[in-house]
């Protein structure tokens, strides 16, 4: 497990050069138009939960304070009811000018016309590139264009309640495999009364690791990486370990969202995104720490670096404006001092350094990624095809359905690659 030992920051500068990376629609959207007295409004939209709006919120407020001539109406939704919210707009002619993206949708929005091309704005001088830390500002690049612009980077780990691991015995460590870390949850289960995982078979980040490690992935560029008579094995041990009492009661976990199992008592881990320990501290009462991610042989976690990023939509009226915003957001120190590692380690060398970590949970993000990062653990983040984030969606929802018993392993392995197969072919 990550311990706050301390970081080398000019060494965690150079974790990104291990790994430059990591979600239907017929119309493009038009953005705002101009406010009274020469002033411009752009509208900007993210997922997260409550504590990020605020953080990003204080970001748009200093903004307009620094470029007065630019107002930043903002809207903020749950993960699932963002894209929704989203698509809806898009398809209405009229989607925020600036949106939090991710790699997975790339694709998909880029051969729907939707995204801007940042590139020109960058060569006008409206947006700055330089400092990204080890080519973070190419992440975003799809055939020669610039749909995004990173904001910081993370990687996959798990989440863990300090206190029930050790009271336990339970010890996670680099090298560790799937066998020990199922030994540990067993053991949690009997001594701590307590499910030791909130069941990670829905999480398809996860399972790419999974893939990963087995010399597989995910997706290839242009479809499924993997076949049905991989993945019934995974889902059918994964109903069996809801079955007994491993992993947390789905139907706990329902009533609970969109709050954190783990935050809320209902397991003793879960498999997350590092940066997301932020949430865990706020939301729930116990000492979490982020800890290494088993592996099939003991050496390859089949781990990436991902990155939330900010992007331009096409049709937006304001494409300088939008620009400015995205610059501002990536560059400027009192961002990062603001964020923190909300959304992950910074991307630029200017926000980096100015935020020092001072708290537990950033700490332990740093700690981790410095780990991992020294291991030799980190690959390239796989390919996502266009159709990937209507992929994820079905995983999630068909791993849900298959752990509250309302299909069996065999159904839901048809079913997903069913629609796996429709929304590769819509794209």
């Amino acid at each position: 497990m990550s311990r706050d030992n301390g970081m080398d920051r000019r060494r965690l500068l150079k974790l990104a050069g291990l790994s430059a990376a990591g979600l239907g629609l017929t119309a493009a959207g038009c953005g705002a138009g101009s406010g009274s007295g020469g002033t411009v409004t752009i509208r900007h939209s993210w997922w997260g939960a409550d504590d990020r709006a605020k953080k990003v919120q204080q970001c748009v407020a200093l903004f307009e304070k620094k470029h007065p001539k630019i107002k930043v109406k903002t809207d903020f939704q749950q993960y699932a009811d963002f894209w929704k919210k989203f698509n809806t707009q898009a398809a209405g002619g009229n989607p925020p000018d600036v949106i939090q993206n991710a790699v997975t949708f790339l694709r998909k929005y880029e051969a729907k016309n939707v995204l801007l091309d940042l590139a020109p704005q960058a060569e006008k001088g409206n947006l700055g590139l330089d400092g990204f830390r080890a080519g973070l500002e190419k992440f975003a690049e799809i055939d020669g264009k610039l749909l995004g612009v990173p904001v910081g980077s993370n990687s996959m780990a798990l989440v863990i309640d300090e206190d029930a691991f050790e009271k336990a015995g339970v010890t996670p460590k680099l090298g560790w495999t799937w066998d020990e870390w199922y030994a540990g949850l067993e053991k949690i289960r009997s001594t701590q009364k307590l499910a030791g995982d909130s069941g990670p078979h829905g999480v398809m980040y996860l399972y790419d690791m999974v893939l990963r490690q087995n010399g597989k992935a995910f997706f290839t560029e242009d479809g499924m990486g993997f076949s049905e008579a991989e993945l019934l094995p995974y889902w059918t041990e994964a109903l069996a370990r809801v079955k007994d009492g491993v992993y947390a009661d789905p139907k706990k976990i329902e009533q609970i969202k969109p709050a954190l199992a783990l935050a809320k008592g209902l397991s003793a881990g879960e498999f997350n995104w590092d940066n997301f320990s932020v949430r865990y501290g706020a939301e729930g009462k116990g000492r979490y720490g982020l800890a290494p991610v088993p592996s099939t042989d003991g050496k390859r976690t089949g781990q990436y670096l991902g990155s939330l990023m900010l992007s331009g939509t096409a049709r937006t009226k304001h494409p300088a404006e939008v620009a400015t915003f995205i610059g501002f957001m990536t560059q400027d120190p009192e961002v990062a001092r603001i964020m923190g590692y909300d959304r992950g380690v910074p991307a630029t060398t200017a926000q980096f350094e100015a935020y020092q970590p001072a708290d537990a949970p950033d700490k332990a993000i740093a700690a981790y990624e410095t780990e991992i990062a020294d291991a030799g653990v980190l690959e390239p983040i796989t390919p996502h095809p266009a159709g990937a984030d209507v992929i994820e969606a079905a995983f999630l929802r068909i791993g849900t359905d298959l752990s509250l018993g309302r299909a069996s392993p065999q159904d839901s392995v048809k079913q997903f690659f069913s629609e796996a197969e429709t929304a590769l072919a819509s794209n």
